[in-house]
């Protein structure tokens, strides 16, 4: 076990966990961040997502002791009261049927968006490939993202 002092949403969290141990553990086990999914464990799914400084990461892959020295976003901490843009667009659109996935594809659609706040339909495809949706909901999120590059508060 080892001493991590993590700034997680803006506030700086000391975790006793093993080195190794996945950032999505952390977050959902000893810091009780529950927003962040587990879907699949292997990087593959997205439903872990989380920004780690400003990139989109998959969080159950991530060692604790590789995410010490940098900011790290949850969904919990991607606004204060759900009013991203991005989340904003998600409920205008009506993204979710199941919403597992949810987190997971907003926190890729806002670190997009933080690096290209005008993407094209193939940007946006791109940057959203890998992130699994079991209910099929690809053409609402890429709707909903767009209508979020279109608000001025991105």
């Amino acid at each position: 076990m080892a001493n991590f002092t993590l700034n997680i949403n803006g506030t700086k969290q000391e975790v006793d966990v093993d080195p190794s141990t996945p950032m999505l553990w952390v977050l959902r086990d000893h810091l009780k961040l529950l927003g962040t999914k587990y879907g699949c464990g292997i990087a593959q799914c997205g439903a872990c997502t989380i920004h780690l400084g400003d990139n989109a990461v998959r969080s159950c892959q991530l060692p604790v002791s590789a995410a010490t020295e940098q900011k790290i976003t949850t969904i919990e901490g991607l606004s204060e009261n759900g009013d991203h843009p991005v989340q904003k667009a998600w409920l205008e659109v009506d993204v979710p049927q199941c919403g597992y996935c949810q987190a997971g594809q907003i926190m890729t659609a806002s670190a997009l968006l933080e690096k290209n706040p005008n993407p094209s339909d193939t940007e946006i495809e791109t940057a959203m490939n890998g992130n699994i949706c079991r209910c099929g909901t690809y053409t609402r999120i890429k709707k909903a993202v767009k209508l979020a590059a279109s608000s001025e508060n991105v």
